[in-house]
């Protein structure tokens, strides 16, 4: 057994304020199909069950491979547990002609069918959106690839990493006079997930006014060059190409992370001129607030040494603990630089309960983000981990879904 941090044995909010199994889902009436593997497509279908809805996970015999990726726990993957949440595992091997029929008369009764295989793979399979469409007019098929189901990159390899390197990211990512960096964790597929999950509620809420399905074709890599803000914007009208600057910003300053004197660091913010100002008066240099260069973000910018110095100094004369109420008093932005431990322990984390310990019958129970926002009338709830590889596949074939 991997060691476990001390946490809580349960959850810090009242029992009257945790969500009740009754509380009506928003998405209870709608049914998903999950053939994705990984992570991007899966993730979004995982938002989804979080709302109610009934997703069925299609995995090969083999399983998907997200089971071997990441950390286990005696033998447990511990990120199929979050990922797949809220979902039932069937095993079904789409690839067997054996089992078209078993498979469409699934597709039949569903709302939506979530996959993220290269262009033309269902279409080899006979299970092309014109045949599913034909079986079921009303099925919403998402279709979640790395670089869309056309033009010309469409059939190659898509994975969150492609995208991280192609969007972007990589590029403006890493210190001044380093290499591009890469993300250490898959921002990309999580970033797509989120925009299929889009997709995916437009398209249902659409179906009602046009009376049909439709196909939504999500892009890993567009996903995240829309995440990118206005670079390509600014690039446009003026030939801007962001530059590595490690952890401070081309858009406004200080902006950075400092070290603190028992070793700790914290991320300080000033993007508008009035937090600026209380930033440095609060370290000892109030002159630089009337500085010409000082009214503006791209001013600031242009004088980030001069900051980042004045913050430097202060904030390493103080523990960390000094530092965040010194700031806090001062009306300015500043956070800890936490690890995940932190994040557990975290009062307001705490209290909003913002990672859940769920009941598991491998692990006994499996701490995992919560649902990342919040209904005021339908909330959504994990209600179970990811499942054993075909733990629903009698259950599901033989009709009984809920």
């Amino acid at each position: 057994m991997s060691s476990i941090l001390p946490l809580p044995e349960e959850d810090p909010m009242p029992e009257e304020d945790v969500v009740p199994d009754s509380t009506p889902a928003p998405l209870a009436d709608v049914k998903v199909i999950d053939i994705g593997t990984l992570l991007a497509a899966p993730f979004a279908a995982a938002m989804l069950g979080d709302f109610g809805a009934e997703v069925i996970k299609i995995e090969h015999p083999t399983g998907d491979p997200l089971r071997g990726y990441g950390y286990q726990c005696d033998d447990v993957p511990l990120l199929w547990k979050s990922v797949n949440r809220n979902k039932k595992s069937v095993v079904l091997d789409l690839k067997d002609p054996q089992n078209h029929h078993r498979f469409m008369d699934l597709v039949t009764g569903a709302d939506v069918l979530i996959e993220n295989f290269r262009p033309g793979t269902l279409e080899r399979w006979g299970f092309s959106p014109e045949v599913l469409h034909k079986a079921n007019p009303d099925l919403v098929v998402t279709r979640v690839t790395g670089f869309g189901q056309d033009g010309p990159y469409a059939n190659r390899p898509g994975f969150g990493t492609l995208a991280e390197a192609m969007s972007g990211l990589a590029a403006m990512s890493g210190e001044r006079d380093g290499p591009p960096l890469l993300p250490a964790f898959p921002l990309a597929d999580v970033m797509a997930g989120v925009q299929a999950a889009c997709a995916t509620l437009i398209a249902l809420h659409a179906r009602r006014r046009i009376g049909r399905g439709q196909v939504a074709d999500v892009s890993i890599t567009e996903a995240m060059i829309a995440a990118m803000g206005a670079q390509v914007t600014a690039y446009d009208k003026l030939g801007v190409i962001p530059r590595r600057v490690g952890s401070g910003s081309d858009n406004n300053a200080p902006r950075n992370v400092y070290r603190c004197a028992d070793g700790r660091w914290v991320a300080v913010s000033a993007p508008a001129r009035s937090v600026a100002e209380r930033v440095v008066r609060l370290v000892g240099r109030p002159e630089l607030a009337g500085e010409p260069w000082f009214a503006s973000g791209r001013g600031r910018v242009s004088h980030r040494a001069v900051l980042d110095d004045a913050l430097g100094e202060y904030i390493g004369r103080f523990r960390r603990d000094e530092v965040i109420a010194a700031f806090e008093d001062a009306g300015a932005a500043v956070a800890p630089i936490y690890e995940v431990d932190d994040v557990l322990r975290d009062p307001h984390f705490l209290a909003r309960q913002a990672t859940v310990a769920v009941p598991d019958d491998e692990l006994d129970s499996v701490r995992m983000p919560n649902v990342a926002f919040r209904l005021s009338e339908t909330p959504g709830r994990i209600r179970w981990p990811g499942p054993r590889l075909g733990e629903h596949t009698d259950d599901v074939l033989n009709g009984d879904h809920r």
